[in-house]
């Protein structure tokens, strides 16, 4: 039975078929390519295959280790090469990989790199990428795929032989997609070198190549490539070892080197293939060799490695022939397994020269003085140098064999390995198979952060977890070993607990939180700005707003809530501060406390706050009596999730744009697990899209909300949702349920009270007590407890049924100095209800 040899978007086919498709290529690309990939839905997917992978027993391994050994890989090297397979696909390598050469998990982004000019950059794909992989790593064509998948393009690979592993991998890739995105943009044929039209076909259509192999294999593609199409040349390397005479004798050092060249059977571009000795002395070369030669024989004898082929064969016997005849003349000396498996070849000539691979290598003098004379006229070629020097030598050796081509200096042992995010060859493959784009606009899009939020919100979908409630947070901190900030949350509403982050997760946080300020209708062209939140004891608030405040590179004055409240708003005026960030019930007593001063100032024009609710009354206070332009929140969000939502001048009051970038959001009705309906009240739930200090998974933060259906008047499209008070805003006293927020819409309209309330509950062995607290000096009339008690009864029905039909609760009333009020000790919040009652309701 044939097999098809051929995986096109999602399908095998044979070689009929895929001449066919090489027909529609064009057209299937344009399909492709209107749908976005988002790097979110590759990572997924990678993290998945890589778990898959880690496991030598699974479907995914046992399939593609059979395929391998199939294909004449040795069982040894098909473990090893699904182990770093598993490896470079795992999320946080990846992860890592897109920060460094891209600047971000989402680098597709029209975002703003200036904050203070409209001018939106990020890097899109280039269309379709033609992969021409080399026939010697069976991973490089695959892994190459993945790069182009996280940078959005469409893939077409070039393999060739009779192993299917590249093909195979990608299909188990794609098939761990539920999108089928990943499907959409992969295609690989399997066909030898001399196909030459199919080639062209490919090539035809690309926007760009990319090429592994020999100088006259990439001439091959490159005389494919159409004008105007990018060639990416991987073209031939050469590695070597440099070692200095305190180490050319450490057990540990050649051992390190024997590693190196055995791996793979030197198949790596960063295979050692020459060890160079800091010396011009031709003994010390020879007798090195004849040391080195043992070294080497007992690495191999530990691995049973396959015989190269003929082609292979020829060479070696070849070079050794050659090497032997020069014995006669002085200029070298051949060490070789009696069974063929290692060749050390010893030569006084300091040229570097290409090995026939297969565990053969050069031995060849290089003094440190003629490094960069003898190895620059080969620096096209030159990639790791695996030095073995002292500390005193090795900063000098790695500063003349770095000027003199080499991209990489590692030590003996470790020329193989890599770290996440290294650039290959001295360049960033991510950057290579993406393009850099820039969109300049004008003062229309002055609040305006990201064009990609006027066109449409990414929308993915939740994970199939669980919702965790914030009294089991901690079910959300099973691995914190990437943790690397911490924050305390205030306490506001349950017992404080601690948030891990990733200084990634912060930064991309607080660039999150820029932009959603940018579109309150900050201006950091002009606006000075005072940051008042509270800071301390592990709380976020202050800190945040002061790398906020960084990013946007706007005039900041981090003062942080002071207690002398007259003496800031001393600061204020003297600094000229027109910008004012902070809590609501913090920023009014600075204004009560300076109310002379500021009133006569007028200059404060805009307040962003955040944590607490802003009541309409005295928002209306600091616009009579203080000229207060705007008033809007800074942000919602909070300290374990991070920002959640912004406002735009276009939001009502209680409404914001979802963090579309940054997080999932369902809004769960009351009684279930199930969507709510639009307009209807529910529980926020929050998925984090790339926490990576801790989980964040359907996790259901403590707030009320419902949709807002409808286009926003800011032509913005992130979902919209209206916050409607916390969990801890309803609580049941006497048998009813009661709502904060009723208590203050009853002291705005009916008392005219503007400062602050709380609710404090308690009890006795007899009764339940229900106590308002109201802020004494923000009145400007204190009417006595007992009318203000009788204006709640007559304001909120459910109030007067516990208390005045089934006497169940004792309604008190206290007018109070703001500092009597209890707040949370880090964050400085009035937490809306104090429950003293020892039972649980």
């Amino acid at each position: 039975m044939t097999i098809d040899q051929h995986y096109w978007q999602g399908a095998w086919v044979d070689d009929a078929e895929a001449e066919k498709r090489l027909d529609t290529l064009g057209e299937d690309v344009r399909t492709a390519l209107g749908h976005q990939l988002s790097p979110l839905v590759v990572l997924a997917a990678c993290d998945l295959l890589s778990h898959a992978l880690a496991d030598a027993h699974s479907p995914q391994s046992l399939r593609l280790a059979a395929e391998l050994e199939a294909s004449g890989v040795p069982a040894h090297e098909a473990a090893r090469t699904l182990r770093d397979v598993a490896e470079a696909l795992g999320r946080e390598p990846l992860e890592t990989k897109l920060m460094r050469e891209l600047g971000g998990i989402d680098p597709g982004r029209l975002a703003r790199f200036d904050f203070r000019r409209e001018i939106f950059e990020g890097w899109l794909p280039v269309g379709l990428l033609v992969h021409v992989a080399p026939g010697n790593a069976p991973a490089a064509g695959a892994l190459s795929v993945v790069e182009g998948l996280l940078a959005g393009n469409v893939n077409a690979v070039k393999t060739s032989g009779g192993s299917r592993f590249t093909q195979m991998l990608l299909a188990e890739l794609a098939d761990l997609d539920p999108s089928g995105l990943l499907a959409a943009r992969t295609i690989v044929l399997n066909f030898p070198s001399s196909r030459t039209e199919w080639l062209r076909r490919l090539c035809e259509q690309a926007d760009a190549v990319a090429a592994w192999g020999g100088e006259e294999a990439i001439a091959g593609v490159a005389a494919l490539v159409p004008p105007g199409c990018r060639l990416i040349d991987w073209g031939p390397k050469l590695s070597f070892g440099y070692l200095t005479e305190d180490t050319w004798s450490s057990p540990e050092t050649l051992r390190g080197i024997a590693e190196d060249i055995c791996r793979l059977d030197q198949q790596a571009c960063s295979s050692p293939q020459v060890v160079y000795l800091d010396t011009d002395d031709d003994e010390q070369v020879f007798a090195f060799a004849e040391r080195f030669a043992g070294v080497l024989d007992q690495a191999v004898a530990a691995l049973s490695p396959a015989p190269p082929e003929l082609l292979e064969r020829a060479e070696i016997s070849n070079t050794v022939l050659v090497a032997r005849l020069e014995e006669h003349l002085g200029l070298t000396r051949v060490h070789e397994a009696a069974d063929g498996t290692w060749r050390v070849l010893a030569d006084t000539r300091s040229a570097l020269r290409a090995s026939p691979l297969y565990r053969t290598v050069w031995v060849k003098p290089l003094p440190r003085t003629r490094i960069v004379e003898v190895l620059r006229p080969m620096r096209r070629y030159l990639q790791t140098v695996g030095l073995g020097a002292s500390r005193a030598d090795t900063a000098p050796l790695a500063q003349a064999v770095l000027a003199a081509g080499a991209q990489r200096v590692t030590v003996p042992g470790r020329m193989l390995d890599s770290y996440d995010g290294e650039p290959h060859d001295g360049v960033y493959a991510l950057q290579r198979y993406s393009r850099r784009v820039d969109v300049q606009l004008d003062e229309r899009f002055s609040g305006d952060a990201c064009l990609d939020d006027l066109v449409a919100a990414r929308e993915l979908a939740p994970p199939k977890a669980e919702v965790v409630s914030k009294s089991d947070f901690e079910l959300l901190q099973d691995d914190l070993s990437r943790a690397e900030v911490f924050f305390r949350s205030g306490g506001s509403s349950g017992a404080p607990k601690l948030s891990a982050f990733t200084w990634d997760d912060y930064h991309e946080h607080m660039r999150s939180g820029a932009e959603g300020l940018l579109a309150a209708g900050f201006d950091v062209r002009t606006d000075r700005a005072m940051n008042l939140f509270f800071g301390g004891l592990l709380y976020g608030g202050f800190s945040s707003f002061f790398s906020v405040l960084e990013t946007l590179q706007a005039v900041q004055y981090p003062m942080a809530a002071q207690d002398d409240h007259a003496l800031v708003a001393r600061s204020i005026v003297e600094h000229g501060v027109d910008t004012l960030f902070g809590m609501p019930n913090y920023l009014l007593r600075v204004f009560a406390a300076g109310e002379a001063e500021l009133r006569a100032y007028r200059g404060v024009r805009k307040i962003f706050f955040g944590g607490e609710h802003f009541p309409q009354a005295q928002r209306e206070w600091l616009r009579t009596e203080f000229g207060v332009e705007v008033i809007r929140s800074a942000a919602y969000g909070s300290v374990d999730a991070g920002p959640l939502g912004y406002q735009c001048p276009d939001a009502p009051d209680r409404v914001h744009h979802l963090f579309s970038g940054l997080h999932t959001l369902e809004i769960l009705a009351m009684d279930e697990d199930r969507p709510a309906a639009v307009g209807e009240t529910g529980r926020l739930v929050f998925t984090a899209h790339t926490r990576r200090g801790q989980r964040l998974d359907r996790y259901e933060i403590g707030d009320l909300g419902r949709w807002t259906p409808g286009d926003c008047p800011c032509g913005r499209r992130t979902p919209r949702f209206e916050l409607l008070g916390r969990f801890g805003d309803i609580f049941r006293s006497g048998s009813h349920f009661l709502n904060v927020r009723r208590f203050v819409a009853v002291a705005e309209e009916n008392l005219g009270h503007r400062g602050a309330l709380q609710i404090v509950l308690d009890e006795d062995a007899t009764s339940e007590s229900l106590t308002v607290r109201l802020e004494a000096e923000a009145g400007a009339e204190a009417s006595t407890a007992e009318a203000t008690a009788q204006a709640f009864l007559d304001g909120y029905p459910e109030l007067a049924a516990a208390v005045v039909r089934d006497r169940l609760v004792d309604l008190r009333v206290e007018h109070l100095p703001s500092d009597a009020f209890e707040r949370t000790a880090a964050s400085g919040k009035l937490p809306a209800v104090v429950d003293r009652r020892v039972r649980n309701r």
